[in-house]
């Protein structure tokens, strides 16, 4: 639910009110009874929690779980690669 704020014109009180966004705003001060003036507010921050945005943090245990054996069997391939070409590139310079 929104936060708004609110002052008093008669007694100048300021303060803030949890409402739908459906609800009529509020028209009288709950102590002076005088008119109230609803302002423009500042809006409320975003807090964002976890590791990452959106795709990381909302993905399933699952997804999460493959996607870190696909990344685990991605490096060892490429290190099994790297290793293969240097020893290919050491045979060569032996033949002549």
């Amino acid at each position: 639910m929104p936060t708004y704020e609110y002052k008093c014109q008669k007694c100048q009180r300021q303060f803030d009110v949890f409402q739908k966004m459906t609800d009529a705003p509020l028209a009288e001060c709950s102590e002076c009874h005088g008119p109230l003036k609803r302002l423009i507010g500042t809006g409320a921050g975003f807090l964002f929690k976890g590791s990452g945005f959106y795709i990381t943090d909302y993905r399933s245990d699952s997804y999460k779980q493959a996607e870190r054996r696909a990344s685990s069997d991605i490096g060892s391939s490429s290190s099994s690669t790297s290793s293969t070409s240097a020893k290919g590139s050491t045979a060569e310079a032996k033949k002549p």
